[in-house]
């Protein structure tokens, strides 16, 4: 019995850092986001994909969104590719903003200039 509590302690400890990794606490995940503008980069890194968009403000003036996706092998299931999105592309995106309300945001969804809306989250 001692065992069997001490690998359940330690396998609880060793999957804490994956749990703290893997939070949105930093997004307002009650409600989205609507963008719309032109990918000037495309970061397919892991741990998560990063799309920066150009958006025009309030004032008619560029201003540069960070948007954090889910990671390469998880859109590579829903048949998400290097390809799907390019630099240039005018996309519209629903994402969930940053809590200080900064230019970034959580992807949920991004539809692409064909129309096609996919989730990347």
């Amino acid at each position: 019995m001692k065992r069997l509590s001490l690998a359940i302690v330690a396998a609880a400890v060793m999957t804490l850092p994956a749990w703290g990794h893997h939070s949105h606490g930093n997004y307002i995940m009650t409600e989205y986001l609507n963008l719309e503008g032109t990918v000037t980069e495309l970061h397919w890194v892991n741990p998560h994909i990063w799309i920066y968009l150009e958006v025009m403000d309030e004032s008619g003036e560029p201003a540069v969104w960070a948007l954090e996706a889910a990671g390469a092998s998880g859109l590579a299931r829903q048949g998400i590719t290097k390809d799907t999105v390019q630099a240039g592309d005018k996309i519209s995106v629903r994402c969930h903003h940053l809590r200080d309300r900064s230019n970034g945001c959580l992807l949920g969804f991004l539809t692409t200039e064909g129309g096609e809306e996919v989730e990347w989250d």
